[in-house]
């Protein structure tokens, strides 16, 4: 009689294996996580587990002073955008895990940004979602050099490496991990236990011989990566690529690097020939009202390296409920009730009755505090019908005292802002700078009601 395969639950966020279903992990403590798996037999399961290059010989254990670091080589993708986002361009023998929502354009930017490798290095597409034609049909369209681009359909893990260690590509593309498979385990693609070995041999090929990988991976619904969170670790770099997908724009945002800056922010344009990078994104994320209209306020925000300035608007209505709605798009909604309760405290201005929508213009999202400055005049400015000033703009973070917090690299903000033609800034009295800035007016505050009285 056959032996039948063995039943076990994998949790996604962790790892962690268990014998029967449960609605919570007994390891990380997550809810509906486990995921039904087939384990492994002995027979099938890989012999080693073996770690990066170097690893056939005895391991030693060294003095970290004795261990020479050599400099990184870094190869220009040819998209300048894509180049910030990594940190400077690729790293030998580094994984970069890129995901986002389906038709965003994860698969376009990999095949431009291949296309232009292959004519300095040699590259390799592998694809396991589209066939040949699609892939060829898709490049026609986009006008791209493909004549040393090289191409293959496969999902099996065993045959592709086979067939990677003859063609020696520097630069590999998988498209994507989710429909990848090894021989070693009985379980469909896409499962937890498919998806984890698949990206660690990946990962291992990559290591021990210097090629640059590229892993393309699927989001869920609430939009992270599926699959384990382990994949997020084994990875060296993790991207998300953001935006609308009837909007012109696209985001890639760095989540995880360990060769640049985190929360780097890469601008594409989405267009008939493909994506084409914005090189001045602070130009497309303004809006240059004909009027001025009450409710808007310019921010000067920073992602990763990049000073930029966004819109943010605001919309303050009589509510009709007992509970007012407090709506936050592109900011988090609990601050956005914070900064409510500090205005009504320290600014004498009570909204208690009225609904506020809050929205960051172009589809960015703000993660950090000097967004509470800009947030609380665009509220005042729609709660009282008045609009402010076309050539003002400020950031600052915002105390639950009243008080108006410095915030990191304030010098190279107003810069920003002073390049763009705003002749005013809000700025906190710690940003101030010592020496003035030409043809900008630096209006320095320390607490909320300065800041209104200021306008």
């Amino acid at each position: 009689m056959a032996k039948t395969a063995k039943t076990i639950y994998v949790c996604s966020d962790c790892g962690a294996q268990a014998p029967k279903w449960a609605g919570q992990c007994s390891d990380c403590g997550a809810w509906n996580t486990l995921q039904e798996s087939v384990a492994a037999s002995a027979n099938n399961a890989p012999s080693r587990y073996g770690g990066y290059a170097g690893d056939d010989d005895a391991a030693q254990i060294r003095n970290l002073a004795d261990v020479v670091a050599e400099r990184t080589e870094r190869v220009p993708t040819g998209m300048a955008e894509l180049d910030r986002v990594l940190g400077g361009g690729l790293v030998t023998g580094s994984v970069v895990l890129i995901g986002g929502d389906p038709g965003i354009g994860k698969s376009t930017l990999l095949v431009q940004a291949l296309a232009l490798l292959a004519e300095r290095k040699p590259a390799l597409y592998v694809s396991g979602e589209e066939s040949a034609e699609q892939i060829s049909l898709r490049a026609q369209r986009l006008g791209l050099p493909v004549e040393r681009l090289r191409l293959l359909t496969e999902t099996c893990v065993e045959r592709i490496l086979a067939l990677v260690a003859k063609e020696r590509p520097r630069v590999l593309v998988l498209d994507s991990i989710q429909t990848f498979y090894t021989e070693a385990l009985q379980s469909a693609p896409g499962s937890v236990a498919q998806v984890r070995e698949s990206a660690a041999r990946l990962v291992r090929f990559a290591k021990q011989s210097g090629t640059s990988l590229f892993l393309v991976g699927h989001v869920t619904k609430e939009g992270a990566l599926a699959g384990p969170r382990v994949l997020e670790h084994m990875v060296d770099t993790v991207l998300y690529f953001e935006g609308e997908s009837g909007g012109p724009f696209r985001l890639v945002r760095a989540i995880k690097n360990r060769f640049g800056a985190v929360n780097e922010l890469g601008v594409f344009a989405m267009t008939d020939k493909g994506l084409r990078e914005v090189s001045n994104p602070s130009a497309i994320f303004l809006s240059r009202h004909e009027r001025q209209v009450p409710g808007s306020c310019v921010l000067v925000t920073r992602e990763g390296t990049r000073p930029l300035l966004v819109e943010v608007q605001a919309l303050v209505d009589q509510s009709p409920l007992a509970n007012p709605r407090r709506v936050a798009l592109g900011l988090e909604q609990n601050r956005l009730s914070m900064l409510l309760a500090v205005l009504h405290r320290h600014g004498g201005v009570g909204m208690f009755d009225q609904d506020v929508f809050l929205n960051v213009v172009g589809g960015v999202r703000v993660t950090e505090p000097a967004a509470d400055l800009p947030v609380l005049l665009a509220t005042l400015s729609s709660f009282r019908d008045r609009p402010l000033p076309g050539d003002l703009a400020t950031f600052g973070e915002v105390g639950l005292a009243g008080e108006i917090r410095p915030v990191p690299n304030g010098q190279e903000r107003l810069r920003e802002a002073a390049k763009h033609g705003f002749k005013r800034v809000i700025v906190p009295q710690a940003n101030a700078p010592k020496k003035g800035l030409d043809g900008v007016d630096v209006i320095a505050v320390s607490r909320i009601g300065e800041a209104i009285d200021a306008l």
